[in-house]
């Protein structure tokens, strides 16, 4: 029995596992402490979603903390919006970070301490040389690179130019501080990086206090140490950075404490583009509305669009956590958030494209209730009451002139439920001049309300809302935004060139059951037979935004067949 309760347990990944055997040898007195260290020149998306679910969700696994911390070390591209749209999206995906948010910025002083040690022990000289000609000089893996001509200069010299490029007494790009450690290294890292490059730029929080500004990965490791992080969980671009990273702590660590670098595999996900610099782009050449438009992989869009923090959670525990980069169908985000939406979501009636069904021979004037249950999939869910009057509105592709044999929905002489009320046959139909169809005649039997305990059963229930009740709303059919699998991926190809024309359709005069009317956004909702949908931050009393999470079933499954 204790083998298959064993055999049953989750299986840990590499990440736990390095954790779990950390603790048991009490490397770092056995502490787990990490962090999530975004650069706030943009808004998150998935990806770091998986990355805040990894280290968010490993300090809970193992009773330990995790860290906000804020990589602005280039007040160029940072903004305060951005680091409030992450402290939000964080919060909002269900975790909290240990203590006060933590901000590179926080730690100048002691990184231009430490470099000013590392240039008194002759491991750091000042570069007169623009950052492109260093970049040509490292040269290429399989041959040494050239030295700097100013390599060799002398201690007192690099240290007078450092503090008189922190006093700003020199241009952008005319030096810049580099590590002295081994130009003709494999690991191209290795070969003398920069440390320091000077930005006259105002910091949105240190202002004008600082002219130079600290380079990633001198920033990084430094600041993990400074905070007492033992497990900095990077992805998998950041591997070859892990010698400089080390070789960085090495110069400053004192005593047995000491962070690890590890590295997982980044999230990428199909359809989608996944760089902050082209998700930018889409923003300001107005091709989206914006970092949250729905159709965005950032947070802040997928929880606009009606994603819950639940369903991407689960996403991001479904994937598990790998050692190499692969890619993983959307498919598996719109599944999940499919599934949790189906066990908590009401299910209401909404006709997007609506045509009126008259039941001729439904008593003038006559206003009945049906009850309908809000959500079979919860066993404590209420029911509510919907008007049902003599003319209703039903979804125009629920009516064919000539339906095919395997078309269980409304022709002529055909007979369906009308969902919760009564069996209707189409007696007749009303065309336009332009032949579309603008009412449907038909009759009911009285004797099949739902519920009634009649027998007779047909093939197809369709939902409608009645006419004299029904509010209008405006609905936003939102779909995937590129029509191409990578869309990214294609060389001498602009990734625009995959933008999926149909991925919004706005519908104006879609008709909605009365109980809708006082939906706020945020709220969640499953429209019978069409999909899941959110109410939008544009909606008003009156004015009823909805936006369509994901359809029913993957349509996308479909025309890929």
């Amino acid at each position: 029995m204790e083998n298959n309760m064993e055999s049953e347990k989750k299986s840990l990944n590499f990440i736990e596992a390095i954790i779990k055997e950390d603790i048991e040898s009490n490397k770092n007195g056995g502490r787990v402490h990490l962090r999530f260290p975004p650069e706030p020149n943009g808004y998150l998306h998935i990806g770091h979603a998986k990355s805040i679910c990894l280290n968010f969700g490993l300090a809970e696994e193992y009773g330990g903390k995790c860290n906000l911390r804020f990589d602005d070390t280039n007040p160029v591209k940072e903004d305060v919006e951005y680091v409030d749209s992450i402290k939000e999206d964080i919060k909002w995906l269900g975790f909290k970070w240990d203590g006060e948010p933590k901000y590179a910025s926080d730690y100048f002083g002691k990184l231009y301490e430490w470099a000013v040690k590392l240039i008194k022990e002759g491991k750091a000289y000042v570069d007169d040389q623009p950052q492109e000609l260093i970049s040509e000089q490292r040269g290429v893996p399989t041959r040494p690179g050239i030295e700097s001509p100013y390599r060799n200069r002398s201690v007192e010299e690099n240290l007078d130019l450092f503090e008189r490029m922190k006093k700003g007494e020199f241009e952008d790009g005319s030096k810049v501080l580099r590590a002295k450690i081994d130009m003709s290294s494999p690991n191209m890292h290795m070969r003398d990086p920069i440390m320091y490059r000077i930005l006259h730029a105002e910091h949105h929080r240190t202002g004008n206090e600082w002219c130079i500004y600290p380079m990633y990965d001198w920033a990084h490791g430094q600041s993990d140490y400074i905070e007492g992080i033992t497990h900095s969980l990077c992805t998998l671009e950041f591997e070859i950075h892990r010698p400089l990273y080390d070789w960085f702590l090495d110069q400053i660590v004192e005593g047995d404490y000491r962070p690890r670098q590890i590295e997982f595999a980044r999230l990428n996900l199909s359809y989608t583009v996944m760089s902050k610099r082209k998700l930018l782009q889409l923003v300001e050449e107005g091709i989206v509305n914006g970092w949250d438009d729905p159709r965005m992989p950032t947070i802040s869009g997928l929880r606009r669009r009606g994603y819950t923090p639940e369903s991407i959670r689960n996403f991001a525990d479904r994937i598990g956590v790998a050692k190499r980069d692969n890619v993983i169908d959307v498919g598996l985000l719109e599944f999940s958030v499919r599934e949790h939406l189906n066990k908590i979501t009401d299910r209401m009636m909404a006709v997007l494209n609506p045509v009126k069904l008259i039941i001729t021979n439904y008593p003038e004037g006559k206003v009945e209730d049906v009850e309908l249950i809000n959500n079979p999939e919860d066993e404590n869910s209420a029911s509510r009451k919907v008007p049902f009057s003599k003319v209703v509105y039903i979804e125009r592709d629920d009516f064919m002139e000539n339906p095919p044999k395997k078309f269980f929905r409304l022709g002529p002489g055909r007979e369906v439920r009308l969902k919760g009320a009564y069996i209707v046959k189409c007696e007749d139909y009303k065309k336009d001049e332009n032949g579309n169809i603008t009412e449907i005649y038909c009759t009911y039997d009285p004797e099949t309300k739902s519920g009634s305990g009649v027998s007779r059963k047909v093939k197809g229930t369709l939902h409608w809302v009645s006419a004299e009740h029904a509010i209008n709303a405006e609905v936003r059919l939102y779909d995937r935004l590129f029509k191409d699998e990578d869309p990214a991926g294609h060389k001498d190809v602009d990734f625009k060139e995959f933008l999926n024309p149909e991925s919004l359709k706005i519908l104006k005069d879609c008709k909605l059951e009365p109980s809708l009317a006082d939906a706020e956004p945020g709220d969640k909702f499953q429209f019978q037979r069409i999909g899941y949908f959110c109410v939008d931050k544009d909606s008003k009393p009156g004015n009823l935004v909805f936006n369509r999470t994901v359809p029913l079933r993957d349509s996308w499954a479909k025309k890929s067949k």
